[in-house]
């Protein structure tokens, strides 16, 4: 693993939305004119980043960043089903519905697909929010569990043309995630106990999927 350049991860990108783009070591098993990128790392890693920076580079004619955030479920059905104290685990958002999405995202055919984003201010996911034309050649998709082999998230690793998993410095990637909580409205002690008790326990669920991955970078 080296750390590589923004530079060389965006021409690896725009390599990827070429017409003849690599495919993953597992999968996917047809391939449409669209191509996937995921993004995949712990709370922290800083994938979002990485993503707008791609997208920006490359272009919206070329590539649409598509978050996994998108399908937390809603506060009000976490507050019901008991697991509002768990949000951002595995089973606090519809894996199905992702997945689901990531299909009609590889078809690449008919009218835009909307995808769902996920707004931080409100703490809540926002439907039909990212448009993605069908002439777009590149999703760029990011989020925790693109790796991960539990349950409806198995399906995720074959609908991705290639996986890049982010693995940064840990003792920054847990003050970014302090901080984060706390730009964001939680009290500076409320937020290290959040990061020690949610956020950590779901990093060291994701971990074990990196071998997964076709690229795994050190991003500082």
């Amino acid at each position: 693993m080296r750390v590589q350049t923004t530079t060389e991860l965006v021409r690896r990108a725009a390599g990827l939305a070429g017409p003849a783009g690599p495919t993953g070591a597992d999968g996917p098993a047809s391939r449409g004119s669209r191509r996937i990128l995921g993004i995949a790392g712990p709370p922290g890693a800083g994938k979002s980043t990485l993503a707008a920076r791609l997208a920006e580079a490359l272009g919206p004619e070329t590539a649409v960043v598509v978050p996994m955030d998108g399908f937390h479920l809603a506060q009000a059905e976490l507050i019901r089903l008991g697991l509002a104290d768990r949000k951002g685990a595995p089973d606090t958002f519809d894996a199905a519905g992702y997945v689901s999405l990531l299909h009609r995202l590889r078809a690449s055919e008919g009218g835009t697909v909307y995808a769902p984003a996920f707004d931080r201010s409100l703490e809540q996911p926002i439907a039909g929010s990212i448009p993605v034309a069908p002439a777009v050649p590149l999703v760029i998709t990011e989020g925790n569990y693109l790796l991960h082999e539990a349950g409806e998230w198995a399906a995720v690793r074959p609908l991705l043309d290639e996986a890049w998993y982010l693995a940064p410095d840990e003792d920054l990637r847990v003050r970014r995630l302090v901080d984060r909580h706390v730009r964001h409205g939680k009290e500076p002690a409320y937020a290290r106990e959040w990061v020690d008790r949610s956020d950590e326990a779901n990093a060291r669920l994701i971990a074990p999927g990196r071998h997964r991955a076709d690229l795994v970078l050190d991003t500082g």
